[in-house]
């Protein structure tokens, strides 16, 4: 069973560059923000870039387990049966 931990950082692209609503508050609960600002901000916030990189392989993973279709469409009736799946298509993905 997964232990809920909970997160540190929250790693998004520049669609979620909103400072009063979303960066603030995360800033405020003491989280790592690690969006980069719009080129249009006047003042850009500093991120770290090696790990908004780790992004583009996380969501490289997720589109590949997508083309899975009992994933993507979640077929499995139980939790348990899901995560199975889950974990048999990413071993697939991993060997390929």
């Amino acid at each position: 069973m997964l232990k809920d931990t909970p997160a540190q950082a929250v790693i998004a692209d520049k669609a979620y560059d909103a400072h009063a609503r979303l960066i603030g508050p995360l800033l405020a609960k003491g989280k790592t923000v690690v969006i980069p600002s719009r080129a249009t901000n006047k003042q850009q916030r500093e991120y770290d870039r090696d790990l908004y990189k780790a992004r583009h392989l996380i969501e490289n993973f997720f589109a590949r387990l997508k083309q899975y279709r009992g994933i993507a469409t979640r077929y499995d009736k139980t939790a348990c049966n899901f995560l199975g799946a889950i974990h048999l298509a990413a071993s697939m993905v991993w060997l390929a």
